[in-house]
């Protein structure tokens, strides 16, 4: 009912027409001022129709010139001539069905736009709107503390000025201000109090903090910060009390920039939906020659109103609309964004795929993918013990392989048993329960962690010394450890450490693959293993590579600047057998803009040519495609036709070269992209082609008086309905589990 209500109140006109219809039926024929002419005398019931006839008229009209002006073709001009029929045939009933067609279809247009817009309205509703600025004593208003020389806040110090001043000092929740988001500035200090949604971009100040980045990426496990890390707007904060201090105003933070994406795409108009507006022309005519033919034949009046009132435009003005911001919702849904709706249909036609490698085909860090133990080392230390002290001292090291070999070290941990787990107890803090560890658990004690820049790291794990590095430094020779002050006495230590790692790989009977690298580990002094790492492709991208090909995509390319023997074994692994190695980024560009020409090459024929200015660009056009990080690829982004840019939503999503942006950092939704835009297109075609289908053909029914004035308008309406709601199938995946196996 309160949807009913709501609607009401958007369309006032829909419930005004419905009570018209009181007065028609009971007093149509009352005239208090008695009769006016023999030949139009109207009662009191028909008069209030004529009266919403006049306003419906002079609003159309007002509106039909308005989109004109901004380069729109409406049909408003065929319901303000069958309304001006129907008076003047004096069919009042038809007169008020039409109105009610009018007002019904804005309200129909109002629930499906709003019903197309759920996914969008979704995230615009989980927009921060306000912040908590922290009013502690010792921070400044700019939000920097004031620090003594020792390094400390000066808490106290503020504390008894304040008080010499007369000035309260307030406890408690008094410690911050509550003010709109939009005030916030850079550098304070705010609060983020337990499953509130962080207002803008900032830096943890916080010890730890876990957050749920489901808002801007999807991710369904909330993610364990610690101090220092970043902490994006749009994210909802834990069972924690957390402090951050801001790096971006809010109109500058990563939600505002998702905002700004859905908003270009929801009022931009799609090329098709343009050419649903052309079409109007075609059907305008079409309808007032049958309507005129009609008239001329039977001789009546009447029959030109029996037309005309069938003549619904509402597949034409609704439907192409409302069926695109389906689909752009649909894309939001599942983290894709875009930044017009003409992407959304150029994404369909996409025929040509570039794929950046590393980061895109790839994951984003080297992955361990064997230990090799040192000929030397015991056979009861076993490979997962080594990739536990190996990952616990990686942990703090800051260097590319890190991550890759702490998250396998933690796999191996794992399999020993030697993970933390729950007591079962909990105990209270400032921030709330915590769960106490099981303290019977022999969980690794690491210290002693110091990291050489470019050479490696040291450290103690239970005791035992660990190195974890290139070959010099774990075996600690002498040019891991030389101090260096020049930049070519720097030059001949790195070239020092390169020698030493390749006469390292001579104590191994295997040699590595092109696209593996390797790093040592030697425990208490002893060599003990070789880690072997590499770039592998994402478990999902060969699959990717296929539904494109089932999804009729001709061609795909990976683009690289790795050598070719690293660029092949990727290339293979994945299916893609178009590879261009050893590119700088301006190689890239040009691969791309080559493609682009070659595919565009060739004389169109004169019926094609007649297709690309009705629709504004050439129907059988190829379309290219770059997929990449969006930061270093964001010149080859650029110069394609569509940019795609995967991220995991924790860099900056409105990049300035990219119009599609990934906001779940997976590759499947490269096909998925792309499908969803097709069944997009298709809907949208169908419910106009529908709908117009079931207009001309009532029409002729009706030019044969087969249908009545009153009985067409009413049908007209239910040609809308089902126009419409076609329409919003595309916010649908009708056909499930197809044969590409895209997931939807």
């Amino acid at each position: 009912m309160k949807k009913i209500i709501d609607l009401c109140k958007e369309v006032p006109l829909l419930p005004l027409t419905i009570l018209a219809a009181i007065p028609l039926a009971l007093i149509p024929q009352w005239r208090p001022w008695g009769h006016i002419h023999p030949a139009f005398d109207p009662g009191v019931g028909e008069w209030i129709i004529i009266l919403f006839v006049a306003w419906i008229i002079y609003t159309s009209i007002r509106e039909m010139i308005d989109s004109i002006r901004h380069g729109h073709i409406g049909v408003d001009l065929l319901a303000i001539v069958a309304l001006v029929s129907t008076v003047c045939v004096q069919q009042y009933w038809a007169s008020w069905a039409v109105v009610l067609m009018v007002a019904s279809g804005e309200a129909i247009e109002s629930y499906a736009q709003n019903k197309a817009r759920g996914n969008l309205t979704a995230l615009i509703k989980a927009a921060p709107q306000q912040a908590h600025v922290v009013t502690l004593p010792g921070v400044a208003d700019g939000g920097e503390a004031q620090l003594t020389e020792e390094g400390f806040r000066k808490v106290q110090q503020a504390v008894e000025q304040a008080q010499r001043e007369g000035k309260p000092i307030t406890m408690g929740n008094g410690h911050f201000d509550t003010v709109p988001v939009n005030d916030v500035k850079l550098g304070s200090v705010l609060i983020v109090l337990p499953g509130e949604i962080v207002p803008v971009d900032g830096q943890l100040l916080s010890g730890t903090a876990s957050v749920d980045l489901s808002n801007i990426n999807g991710e369904p496990v909330p993610r364990t910060l610690f101090v220092g890390a970043k902490v994006l707007s749009g994210s909802i904060n834990g069972s924690t009390t957390m402090m951050i201090r801001t790096t971006s105003l809010a109109a500058d933070s990563q939600y505002q920039q998702i905002l700004k994406l859905v908003s270009s795409a929801e009022e931009s108009r799609a090329a098709v939906v343009r050419t649903a507006d052309m079409l109007a022309v075609p059907f305008t005519i079409i309808s007032f020659a049958i309507a005129i033919v009609a008239w001329i034949v039977s001789g009546t009046g009447l029959r030109f109103a029996q037309v005309l009132v069938l003549a619904t435009p509402c597949p034409l003005l609704i439907a192409a609309p409302v069926a695109y911001v389906a689909g752009t919702a649909r894309l939001a849904k599942q983290k894709i964004l875009i930044k017009s709706q003409d992407v959304l249909e150029n994404l369909g036609r996409v025929t040509h795929v570039f794929f950046d490698k590393t980061g895109t085909l790839t994951v984003k860090q080297p992955q361990v993918v064997r230990v090799e133990k040192a000929k030397d080392m015991p056979a009861n230390v076993s490979e997962d013990e080594i990739l536990m002290l190996a990952g616990m001292v990686e942990g703090f090291s800051v260097h590319v392989l890190a991550k890759g070999i702490v998250a396998a070290g933690k796999e191996a941990m794992a399999r020993l048993h030697r993970l933390p787990s729950s007591s079962g107890k909990t105990a209270a803090d400032g921030a709330g329960q915590r769960e106490l560890p099981n303290p019977n658990e022999n969980y690794p004690v690491v210290g002693n962690v110091s990291e050489t820049p470019g050479k490696g790291v040291t450290g103690t794990v239970d005791g035992h010394k660990v190195e974890v590095g290139r070959f010099a430094f774990v075996t600690e020779q002498s040019i891991a450890s030389e101090e260096v002050h020049t930049a070519q006495e720097e030059e001949r230590n790195e070239k020092a450490m390169e020698q030493a790692d390749r006469e390292a790989a001579k104590l191994w009977p295997t040699e590595l693959e092109p696209d593996e690298m390797a790093t040592y580990i030697a425990i208490d002094g002893k060599l003990a293993a070789r880690i072997v790492l590499r770039d592998v492709p994402r478990y999902n991208a060969k699959q990717s590579i296929a539904q494109l090909r089932e999804l009729g995509v001709k061609e795909e390319t990976m683009l690289t600047g790795d050598k070719k023997a690293s660029a092949m074994i990727i290339a293979n692994e994945v299916g893609i057998t178009d590879v261009r190695y050893e590119l700088l980024p301006q190689d890239k560009v040009n691969a791309v803009r080559e493609a682009a020409a070659a595919e565009k090459t060739g004389r169109e024929s004169g019926w094609k040519r007649f297709l690309a200015k009705l629709l504004g660009e050439p129907i059988h056009r190829d379309v290219t495609m770059m997929v990449g990080d969006g930061v270093n690829d964001s010149p080859v982004l650029a110069v394609a036709d569509i940019g795609m840019a995967m991220t995991d939503g924790t860099s900056t999503a409105a990049s300035e070269s990219a119009e599609v942006v990934i906001m779940n950092d997976d590759i499947g939704a490269v096909p998925l992209g792309v499908k969803i835009a097709r069944q997009t297109k298709q809907r949208m075609l169908q419910a106009v082609l529908i709908g117009i289908a079931l207009a001309i053909v009532g029409m002729v029914c009706a030019a044969f008086n087969l249908i009545p004035v009153v009985v067409g308008a009413f049908l007209q309406e239910a040609i809308d309905v089902v126009s419409i709601l076609w329409a919003l199938t595309a916010l649908f995946n009708r056909k499930q589990a197809s044969h590409a196996g895209i997931r939807t």
